[in-house]
């Protein structure tokens, strides 16, 4: 069997043909896979496609939305963190690419989806706040992964960890505009923490409701905290989504005081699907202006 049959049915293999000695996942596997572009992105979108054909394709996938790979030791714990808000079209689109992508990175994963309850105006960056401090009661995870749930990655080779010293703009190129960045402080989309990092820029803002000005504080929030961003390389970092401009924020004021130290939410519920971790909360609502 060539190199990238290998590869390709790395995952498929019977449970009675793994060796019981667990040897730690390699690199060169993943590396040497002949690389990957996801065809007609945008074709596929309009795809129907069920949560029962997705699980079928996933027989590995745990409950709960967890993987770890069944061969190998995973180098690497990968928690992916999406705010949802009733857009099944793109979470269906989301877990039919996610899965398979990070199974042929060998990494140990989990997804989980944070909702709020009601018809409120969104909060993204709170609710992820939200979903760092519940995933990190199942799991010493190692990366953070801040991701939309209407971008999907383009090729292998951007891959889902973090940066051991920065954090990573992982969605540093998207088509919808033309693989370059729409301003230089652009940190939207997808992003790598590791919690260290994630707990010393002390999280996301809580009090951004509705579309902007979030990402750009974040961004803010890591120079101030950590100094820097390291991007994935162009040609890598590419991701299809299913212009604002830099908004500007009294960040260096607030950034100590709003975030994971001052994060107030109501856990409503927390289910196991097959294909994620469901968490909704209540948190609250935009407040009146004084």
């Amino acid at each position: 069997m060539g190199t990238s049959m290998w590869c390709y049915y790395l995952f498929w293999l019977r449970g009675d043909l793994v060796s019981p000695v667990v040897t730690v996942c390699s690199w060169s596997s993943v590396l040497k896979c002949k690389l990957r572009n996801i065809p007609n992105v945008v074709y596929f979108l309009f795809l129907c496609l069920s949560l029962q054909m997705i699980i079928q394709k996933n027989p590995f996938v745990q409950s709960g939305g967890q993987y770890r790979p069944p061969h190998c030791l995973a180098r690497y714990k990968s928690a992916i963190l999406v705010a949802y808000s009733n857009q099944e079209k793109y979470l269906h689109h989301l877990l039919y690419y996610i899965h398979p992508f990070l199974q042929r990175q060998q990494l140990s994963y989990r997804i989980y989806l944070i909702q709020q309850v009601g018809n409120g105006t969104f909060n993204r960056a709170k609710l992820l706040n939200v979903g760092v401090r519940e995933a990190l009661k199942d799991e010493d995870w190692d990366c953070l992964l801040l991701h939309d749930v209407d971008l999907v990655p383009e090729n292998d080779y951007n891959l889902y960890v973090c940066d051991e010293y920065y954090p990573k703009h992982v969605a540093s190129a998207m088509d919808k505009f033309q693989y370059n960045l729409p301003y230089k402080s652009f940190f939207g989309g997808v992003s790598a923490l590791t919690p260290e990092h994630y707990m010393k820029m002390n999280g996301f803002p809580n009090t951004y409701w509705g579309d902007g000005g979030e990402t750009d504080d974040i961004a803010a929030r890591t120079r101030l905290s950590i100094v820097t961003i390291t991007f994935v390389l162009l040609s890598n970092g590419n991701c299809s989504p299913f212009f604002r401009p830099a908004s500007y924020h009294n960040t260096g004021k607030t950034w100590k005081d709003d975030g994971m130290n001052s994060l107030e939410f109501k856990l409503l519920s927390r289910t196991k699907h097959p294909l994620y971790t469901n968490i909704t909360v209540d948190i609250g609502y935009v407040p009146p202006f004084s």
